[in-house]
């Protein structure tokens, strides 16, 4: 990634000295089609028109573009030389004049990494897909620009294709022409965008399935508002394709928008396309929104799942205003977006679409990122000190998304709702289609609540790290409260102790009218604003004694929460018994956060989850926890006892499994966690029997997608051969289909099979980056440690040159993907350590992930450490 870089220091100097007017991009894309015959990358050509003012005449800048070649550069009708003033990553322009025009014809590669623009051939049917992702900075890979966010311009697309593609950008098309060379190929023309922000804008284009519907609202003033709406996927997927519900969910969203922001959506059409090979979730351009294809569901999965595509949807619907209609200045306020669109997807989650329960999955998902993140030796406050691009790009990270989101449904209960959507709409209007900083939100949302938001900022936005409280009670001899109160605590890294608002819960065992007897429920609860070390909760004197008592309960705040040691053993005795989903949401999240902070044992808390996981009614808190009892058993049991825990995990989860409700999402999540723990050989038996038809649990339908989960788990084992593995791509033979098959073949525990996939992902950059992904996963298989033992010394010789050589998307998945962490030992540690303290000068993003990776590999080791004393 050499010479790719763009500082904030850069960019705020052009910003004080540049305007840009308008963005006009011509791209022609009908060299996607047919036999490539050149030696270099596949190219298409793109002539970029950008009409900008100069505040000081004859001064000097640069635009930039990522490309192999340019073909000319015109500045105010001068021609530069291109090979002069184009270095690969920018091109030089002096003498400028207050009025400029800037016109670069080039020749930009097509993406096989999913930055830039992304081509894709359909192995079923070779059709081929393009579509573009740019945030933060490779919309330079397409055209040339001034590519930073606080330089927004209107854009004008003309984009040329083969004939019969669909081709789609922010705006509507204005007319469709003719070529004029004879090939069947036509030139789309869009209207003008509003001024948006270089990273925001896209092309999509190619054969997509198309679905369209039309959403219709009258406004305040009585004017009529229709916004078209479009659905797009690959042809190949359109079978599988449920447009209905997204057009639902996408009609519910806008209508909670439209009532809470006053602002009606400012882009025109509302377009949502599901592209192969994507990096990301999903990603908010403005009337052209794109998501990843894995949100098409091939087969049966649980209602977990579409609520985390609702979820994605409205969380991308959110961005049309914050972060598209009012966009952050420089990176380092990219929370202003992401924690925004965070948590007001799950606002309209709850309340417009069927998913009420969906601050649960809040509390028990979105916040475990942001824990772990928070903890981590590279936590940063929210709004954070992003000195570059490379910087930005670690930063789409748990406590910018996730904890942001916290931070934002705290302040709601500290400043109200009513004066917070009120600051959202002020926000708006005053800032629309410009940049803003911390200081510009939290000057609205002062105005709103009449409180002072600095001090509230400082402490939550300004600081990082995460806090947390624990109960203290006193009884006296009757057993009724004397004094409760709430402990915090903060870590010696970061010692802020914040204010938090926070509900305190006493639950006990009873039969109260309509619960089942010896329930555990509530029957006191208090709200406190919890401040430095020791808050007492006087509303609570008096009560009787708690069997738990639950902080932070309805997860008002940001916090871990701890136990008093009666509460834990309540817990250990009677989780199962909470009634309330979500404080069994959160007390299962508590749990963990013990675990990994080695207060826990990860045999206490495999035992919890043999015990109560069955009773789990909460589909998406179930797969929460399954996932955690597998980090548990790989990483933070101790390794004398994984075996054998191992063993009553697969036990429990093949009981669970036939005891799961026929059809049900629960039978469903406990087939795909039977098949990541079996190991003995009636288990494998019972997989191979499930894919051939001699085993059969009734009520499971083993689609495509679980077969391959049952593949993946019998060629880890070594119990399915690559010849099974290539008849299974014959059954489904498609791009999900091929991605299974390459990470099936990676997880095979061979010493050449680890070879040839190491060889490909690190040796080669043949693989697209969703085939680097696939053999990444299947390389790297916890129960086989001895045969990737060899690998971690090749792992710290090679990642410098990675992170030289490749773009920063395949270098952060390499780097990520293949650090040792399965080996879970002192050597991989000691590896790790040597690498750091040798490699002082590294590039900051890479000794960062590095960092990362090393720290969650050391609290893995406490972990174990924790578990081995349990034992003895």
């Amino acid at each position: 990634m050499p010479g790719e870089n763009l500082t904030r220091d850069e960019a705020r100097a052009r910003a004080k000295l540049l305007t840009v007017e308008r963005y006009e991009v011509a791209l022609d894309l009908r060299s996607a089609v047919g036999e490539h015959t050149g030696s270099g990358p596949r190219t298409f050509r793109s002539t970029t028109t950008i009409r900008f003012r100069c505040a000081e005449p004859g001064a000097a800048t640069f635009a930039d573009l990522l490309a192999p070649s340019v073909t000319s550069v015109r500045l105010n009708g001068r021609e530069l030389d291109a090979a002069a003033v184009f270095d690969g990553s920018r091109i030089a322009l002096d003498g400028l004049a207050a009025e400029n025009e800037l016109v670069v014809d080039a020749q930009c590669a097509y993406s096989r990494t999913g930055e830039g623009l992304h081509r894709f051939v359909d192995p079923e049917d070779g059709e081929v897909y393009l579509y573009t992702q740019y945030e933060p900075a490779d919309a330079r890979r397409v055209f040339a620009n001034f590519e930073q966010p606080d330089l927004k311009g209107p854009f004008t697309f003309s984009v040329t294709a083969p004939e019969g593609w669909t081709v789609l950008s922010n705006g509507t098309v204005d007319r469709v022409e003719p070529s004029g060379a004879g090939d069947g190929a036509a030139t789309s023309h869009f209207v003008p965008t509003r001024p948006i922000s270089t990273y925001i804008t896209a092309v999509l284009a190619g054969p997509y399935h198309h679905e369209s519907d039309l959403y219709r609202r009258t406004l305040l003033d009585g004017s009529e508002l229709e916004i078209p709406l479009g659905a797009l996927c690959r042809k190949g997927l359109a079978k599988h394709f449920d447009a209905g519900d997204i057009f639902t969910v996408t009609k519910q969203g806008l209508d909670f928008f439209h009532d809470h922001f006053d602002y009606p959506y400012p882009f025109g059409k509302y377009d949502q396309a599901f592209v192969p090979e994507y990096n990301l979730g999903a990603m908010e351009n403005p009337g052209c929104v794109t998501f990843r294809e894995e949100f098409v569901f091939r087969g049966k999965v649980t209602q977990a799942s579409y609520e985390s595509r609702a979820n994605v949807i409205l969380h991308e619907m959110a961005h049309m205003w914050f972060g598209d209609l009012v966009t952050m200045e420089w990176w380092d306020d990219l929370w202003l977006k992401e924690s925004f669109a965070d948590f007001m997807g799950a606002f309209a989650l709850v309340g417009a679409t069927r998913f009420t329960d969906g601050w649960i999955t809040f509390a028990n998902r979105r916040k475990a990122w942001a824990y772990r993140a928070d903890q981590l030796p590279s936590t940063h406050p929210v709004t954070a000190d992003i000195r570059d691009l490379e910087d930005a790009k670690l930063n789409f990270d748990g406590i910018t998304y996730a904890k942001g989101a916290s931070v934002l449904k705290q302040l709601v209960a500290y400043v109200g709702q009513d004066a917070f959507l009120e600051g959202a709409r002020r926000y708006f209007k005053r800032h629309a289609y410009g940049n803003t900083r911390l200081s510009d939100l939290l000057s609205v949302l002062g105005e709103t609540s009449g409180r002072d938001m600095a001090i509230w900022s400082r402490a939550w936005l300004e600081t990082a790290g995460v806090n947390a409280l624990t109960p203290r009670a006193d009884y006296d001899a009757e057993g009724r409260i004397t004094e409760l109160a709430v402990e915090q605590q903060a870590a010696e890294s970061h010692p802020t102790l914040r204010p938090h608002r926070v509900a305190v819960g006493l639950y006990r065992k009873e039969a109260p009218a309509g619960e089942r007897p010896g329930a555990l429920v509530r029957y006191a609860r208090a709200e406190v604003d919890v401040d430095g070390p020791r808050t007492v909760v006087p509303e609570l004197t008096g009560a009787p004694r708690p069997d738990l008592i639950l902080v932070n309960d309805d997860d008002l705040t940001y916090c871990k929460i701890r136990f008093d040691k009666g509460s834990l053993d309540t817990l250990h005795q009677h989780l199962g018994e909470l009634t309330d989903p979500l404080a069994r949401a959160l007390s299962w999240s508590a749990l963990w956060n013990l675990t990994r902070d080695a207060l826990l044992p990860a045999r206490d808390y495999l035992e919890l989850v043999r015990r109560f996981a069955g009773a789990e009614s909460d589909i998406g808190v179930l797969q929460m926890v399954q996932a955690w009892a597998l980090s548990a058993l790989h990483h933070y049991s101790a390794p004398d006892a994984r075996e054998a825990a191992g063993a009553q995990l697969a036990e429990v989860a093949l009981s669970e499994l036939r005891l799961a409700e026929p059809g049900s999402g629960h039978q469903l999540a406990w087939a795909r966690f039977f098949a990541q723990v079996a190991v003995a050989d009636s288990e494998l038996r019972m997989l191979s029997g499930l894919l051939d038809g001699t085993a059969r649990i009734d009520g499971l339908d083993v689609d495509q997608e679980l077969r391959w989960t049952f593949l993946a788990a019998l060629a880890s084992s070594g119990q399915a051969d690559e010849a099974l593995i290539t008849a299974e791509l014959a059954r489904d033979d498609t791009a999900s289909g091929k991605r299974h098959q390459v990470r099936c073949l990676a997880a095979r525990p061979s010493a050449a099979v680890k070879a040839e996939a190491w060889d490909a992902v690190v040796e080669s950059d043949r693989l697209s980056n969703a085939l680097v992904e696939a053999t990444i996963s299947g390389f790297d298989q916890p129960g086989q440690r001895d045969l990737l033992a060899p690998y971690t010394p090749r792992y710290f010789e090679v990642i410098e040159r990675i992170w030289q050589e490749r773009s920063i998307e395949i270098g952060m998945a390499i780097v990520r993907g293949l650090f040792p962490a399965a080996q879970g030992d002192a050597r991989a540690l000691e590896a790790a350590d040597t690498w750091l303290d040798g490699h002082p000068d590294a590039a900051p993003a890479l000794r960062r992930l590095v960092l990362e990776a090393r720290d969650d590999l050391a609290r893995a080791l406490r972990g174990q450490e924790c578990d081995e004393r349990a034992a003895a």
